[in-house]
């Protein structure tokens, strides 16, 4: 029996380093500075043992396999596919897909799916995400504690027929599901630069963007590429995006977009190349589909600029807080029916597209948006008024509890809520402090009524996560 480590599962999905690609002496750990969270290797035989044990949990098929663009990624699902057919049940192998995609096909065909990637981590890594039928998600506290237990003990009965491969391919239909999204009619010449960071999400993109022939598209890192030649796929770090930054004002381009490696995650910088958060799409894309849909809900993560609720409640929506986490969101949408979510990280989440995440329709809606605006992303943003948000600043701390307790004691006289982390509020300004799921970090997010008093706070709410004993 292949020994699999637990540690490979973790909170929403599995990720495991890719022996090949990487050693104990490699360059990697310094430049992730991460070496405990990912130490944990995941070998073909090892996949091969997820693929059984899923067969044992998932009971039924097909299985929709999709997959990313690692140079490890073919291997797997053949290593994940064999496992499953050994257990009896068939695979429907899609190919090279964004996890949007493989959600799409869960939910449209209504078959359990799973989606080899990891996600905007770098080349030396990879994993698995994993659904239900319907798309419902599987993760800490909906099964994934059963299927490391199933592939860790090994024990899988022996299938009096083998299942089979099938392959299908799904992005024709898939482009048709994300237009039904947008009057594309109303979608007015627009110059843009994209990023698909050498990712699953170029196909999509430009097959995508053929359908829109008024706009005029700058391509970068189209190609999908597993060495990730030109940066890491993770859009959400600085020094990724400065060549997006840099093509937007050399071009003049009315808006820049980028995506992380799997697609599922979408990231914007306006017409002057300033990164507009993501808080501040939600609140955009929010009031679109309200328009729509009036007087549903919108559920939002708990770091959100008071933007976020505010807006939905203009727009004559429900706003629903939640504690940060695709699994978390993505219940409370299908328990609360809500039309729409959104995560600072840049996760948006549609329940037309089966409650989960998508990357190309946020982009659709603010091409439809600035279209009927008639205006640019930075006057749509500065229309949502005068908000002050720092981002999410990543403390190493020794004691994660000991932190806590400081500022729950400190700000005892501001309005606590343990949903996630500790969240303070006041009149004039407010912040959540939560630990990281996987590494020895704190994560503030803060926001004043002045940008004064939001620099002021910062420090003063630093300070105290920082202190030393």
């Amino acid at each position: 029996m292949t020994e699999v480590d637990p540690k490979v599962f973790r909170t929403y999905d599995i990720r495991a380093l890719v022996p090949d690609l990487v050693d104990s002496s490699s360059a990697y750990y310094g430049k992730i500075g991460l070496a405990e969270t990912y130490q944990a290797p995941l070998t073909p035989e090892g996949v091969e043992q997820i693929g059984r044990g899923l067969a044992a949990f998932f009971g039924t098929g097909p299985v929709v396999v999709g997959h990313d663009a690692r140079l490890s990624s073919p291997v797997w699902v053949e290593a994940l596919s064999s496992g499953i057919v050994q257990q009896g049940l068939d695979v429907l192998a899609i190919g090279l897909a964004t996890t949007d995609m493989v959600y799409y096909a869960s939910g449209q065909l209504d078959l359990p799916a799973v989606e080899i990637t990891a996600s905007h981590c770098s080349k030396e890594l990879n994993g698995m995400k994993i659904v239900r039928a319907g798309a419902h998600i599987v993760g800490q506290g909906s099964g994934l504690e059963r299927l490391r237990d199933l592939v860790v003990s090994g024990a899988f009965a022996e299938a009096p027929n083998p299942g089979k491969v099938t392959h299908r391919a799904l992005l024709d239909e898939y482009l048709a599901h994300l237009l039904q999204f947008v009057d594309v009619e109303k979608i007015r010449p627009l110059k843009i630069v994209a990023d698909a960071g050498n990712g699953a999400g170029g196909p999509v993109a430009q097959a995508l963007f053929a359908r829109l022939p008024q706009l005029a598209v700058n391509e970068m890192c189209f190609p999908p590429d597993g060495r990730f030649p030109h940066h890491d796929p993770n859009p959400f770090e600085r020094e990724n995006i400065e060549p997006l930054v840099a093509r937007v004002q050399a071009e003049g381009a009315d808006l820049g977009v980028a995506w992380d490696g799997d697609a599922d995650r979408v990231f914007f910088v306006d017409e002057r190349g300033e990164p507009v958060p993501g808080d501040f799409i939600t609140a955009l894309v929010a009031r679109q589909m309200l328009a729509r849909h009036p007087g549903a809900g919108v559920v939002y993560d708990l770091r959100a600029s008071w933007a976020v609720p505010d807006w939905i409640k203009r727009a004559g929506g429900r706003p629903i807080p939640e504690r940060v986490g695709h699994s978390y969101i993505k219940q409370t949408m299908r328990a609360q029916n809500a039309v729409f979510g959104g995560e600072v990280s840049g996760h948006y989440y549609f329940r037309d597209h089966f409650f989960a995440d998508n990357g190309f329709i946020p982009l659709l809606s603010v091409l439809q948006m600035l279209s009927e605006s008639n205006g640019s992303l930075r006057q749509l943003v500065a229309g949502l008024g005068d908000y002050y948000v720092t981002g999410e600043i990543n403390s190493t701390v020794p004691d994660v509890a000991a932190v806590l307790e400081r500022l729950k004691t400190r700000y005892a006289d501001g309005r606590q809520d343990f949903t996630d982390g500790i969240t303070v509020e006041y009149p004039d300004w407010r912040f959540n402090v939560r630990p990281s799921a996987n590494d020895p970090l704190v994560r503030l997010n803060l926001e004043a009524r002045t940008p004064e008093a939001r620099t002021a706070r910062r420090e003063e709410v630093l300070a105290i996560i920082r202190k030393t004993p």
